[in-house]
C-alpha cells in the first residue's frame, strides 16, 4: 500500500482535519484517505457496466433479446482505414 507525506500544510488546516475527523469518528489520517478516495473516485462517476445495465431494463431487454443480436452481429474484423 502507498504511503504519502503532506509537507507545509497549515495548522488551520490540519486543526480542520482533525475537528472533521473527530465529527466522523475517526483518526485524522483515516479522515484525509476519506477525503482524498472521495476526491479522485466520487460517487457519480460513470460505471459503464451499470449504465448498460440500466439502458437494457428500461428497455425491456433480456437475455433472449442479447442472444438474438449475438446471432447476427457481424463479428469480421474491421477494415481499417485508408487514410491516403
Amino acid at each position: 500500500m502507498a504511503a504519502v507525506t503532506i509537507r507545509n500544510l497549515s495548522e488551520e488546516a490540519h486543526r480542520a482535519l482533525k475537528v472533521r475527523a473527530a465529527q466522523h469518528n475517526r483518526s485524522t489520517e483515516a479522515e484525509m484517505r476519506a477525503i482524498l478516495e472521495a476526491a479522485v473516485r466520487p460517487e457519480g462517476r460513470l460505471r459503464l457496466g451499470t449504465a448498460l445495465s440500466e439502458i437494457g431494463q428500461k428497455y425491456g431487454l433480456t437475455n433472449a433479446d442479447i442472444e438474438a443480436l449475438e446471432q447476427v452481429r457481424d463479428t469480421r474484423p474491421a477494415e481499417p482505414i485508408n487514410l491516403e
